[in-house]
């Protein structure tokens, strides 16, 4: 017997011990799998996309973060693009800082504004793309799960670069629009390289429309929406464009699509057109759209039947219509340069006048020729905007 009990109880004891081991093991485990799980749940929390409801409610917060930053003047607004039905697009924050800040007064105003954003992206999870820097421009783009977000476009206007019109002369007045930008992004640089109120009109959805307006606003120039539509031909028409048959409201969901890829848009003028501008039931639609965004039209005239300007006169839009002849039918420099001539002759003749062109390397040269001597022969430039009525 002694021998019995002795050998049992430490068959007992490491029976204990195992059962023991095996309750800690399990304990181990479960707390080891629950961790998991969290962990898992956390990950796929961190890393969902975001609803365009959600989206839309950071972008508030980001405007609020950024109107508490930045300094007293500064114009700040937002675009809410994103939606369920177009998952590549983003919301967009547009922050204009005041030209009046010093080199030392910018860096400090930039900092405190980048700090106050990021904070807000840093709370909901979002990372930053790398920033694309250009001359008064900063922008860069927010992503979560890997999904773009939002796109921040910080501008400081340049002074100085753009010379500002003057209306209260009684000179003769001239309005020159450079037609066609949004792909060619050297063909931009070199308008800015031009140190005078030149409009410039954009085309919608193009590779480098975005950037171009919001450049050409920082430094001064006056923006327009290039608005497609129908020609007679239908040369090389863009993918969206205006055609008759559309009713109102698929009207005003194009024009609102393309003012959302072209910003500080103040006023709109037709590309090609020759078909689309001669219909008059197209006109009825768009005009209305254009009043209540508070937007001039100008009719560019590629078809001798428009009803455009018409139209917009009895709708109440602000409008006018280009009044001499296209600058650059024929691309030579000799040939723009004494169309540019006929432009100052008929602003002299006509009080005002507006003419358009495009950003070929021949109409840059004869513009760059022909625009200082403007001053001395009575005619000043003016934006666009300065002729509509």
């Amino acid at each position: 017997m002694p021998g019995g009990i002795a050998s049992s109880k430490p068959n007992r004891i490491r029976a204990a011990s195992c059962g023991a081991r095996n309750v800690v093991c399990q304990a181990f485990f479960l707390a080891l799998l629950a961790a998991v799980l969290v962990l898992t749940a956390g990950c796929k929390k961190e890393q969902s996309r975001l609803a365009a409801a959600e989206i839309h409610a950071i972008t508030r917060e980001l405007g609020s973060a950024a109107a508490n930053a930045a300094p007293p003047g500064s114009d700040i607004r937002s675009e809410g693009r994103a939606s369920e039905q177009r998952p590549e697009e983003t919301d967009h924050l547009y922050v204009t800082l005041p030209a009046e800040s010093s080199d030392a007064s910018r860096r400090a105003e930039l900092t405190r504004l980048l700090q106050a954003l990021a904070k807000v992206a840093t709370r909901h999870g979002l990372t930053q793309d790398a920033t694309t820097r250009s001359s008064g421009l900063l922008r860069f783009a927010y992503r979560r799960a890997g999904a773009p977000t939002h796109v921040i476009h910080v501008l400081a206007p340049i002074p100085g670069l753009a010379t500002a019109s003057d209306t209260s002369s009684d000179r003769a007045r001239l309005a020159i629009i450079l037609d066609d930008l949004g792909s060619d992004r050297a063909a931009a640089d070199a308008i800015f390289a031009l140190p005078y109120p030149l409009t410039i009109s954009v085309l919608p959805d193009h590779p480098h429309s975005a950037e171009i307006a919001e450049e050409a606003h920082c430094r001064g120039y006056e923006v327009l929406l290039h608005l497609p539509m129908q020609s007679v031909a239908n040369e090389k028409p863009e993918p969206t464009e205006l055609r008759p048959g559309l009713s109102q409201p698929e009207v005003a969901e194009m024009v609102e699509r393309m003012l959302a890829s072209v910003p500080y848009v103040a006023g709109v003028n037709n590309h090609q057109g020759s078909q689309a501008t001669a219909d008059a039931a197209l006109m009825d639609e768009l005009m209305p759209v254009l009043r209540e965004r508070h937007l001039f039209y100008i009719d560019s005239r590629t078809t001798a039947a428009t009803v455009a300007y018409d139209t917009a006169r009895r709708d109440g839009v602000r409008c006018t219509f280009r009044n001499v002849p296209f600058l650059d039918d024929v691309v030579e420099v000799s040939a723009i340069r004494k169309q540019l001539e006929l432009a100052a002759r008929g602003a002299r003749t006509k009080g005002e006048a507006i003419a358009i062109g495009h950003p070929h390397p021949s109409t840059l040269q004869a513009l760059t020729e022909v625009l200082p001597a403007l001053e001395a022969q009575g005619v000043r430039l003016v934006f666009a905007s300065d002729l509509v009525r």
